[in-house]
Parts: C-alpha cells; structure tokens; sequence
C-alpha cells in the first residue's frame, strides 16, 4: 500500500511525518485513537482527520524501525 497521505518535510514540524501536509503528526494521530477509541467521536472532537489518514497512520507506525 502506498502511504500517500504521509508527508515529511525538514521544515515543518521537525520534519516529523505528518497527515497531508497538515499539522498533525502520526505520533498524535496514534495517541488519538488510544484517548479516543470510539471513532466518531474522535472525528468530532478533531475533523481534520480521515479515516484513510488513520489507517495509515496505523500502517506507517506498525513499520517504523528506529
């Protein structure tokens, strides 16, 4: 699968990754679902992201290797 929805720029947030280009980073997208495991209320909560971003999210994080 490729992770289209992951961005990382030196520039932006430390050059963390992040969800589209948008100032959210994968690590918070992560924490997010572990405060918020109910879904629809994390969209509430925080509309920026989508589903899609989620999943990748899980994804790139379930690859990262330091």
């Amino acid at each position: 699968m490729k992770l289209d929805r992951i961005t990382s720029h030196p520039s932006r947030m430390n050059g963390q990754p992040c969800i589209r280009n948008l100032r959210l980073t994968v690590r918070r997208v992560i924490e997010l679902l572990a405060i918020y495991p109910d879904r629809q209320e994390l969209f509430q909560e925080f509309p920026e992201p989508e589903e899609e971003d989620i999943q990748q999210a899980l994804i790139f994080a379930s690859s990262y290797h330091s």
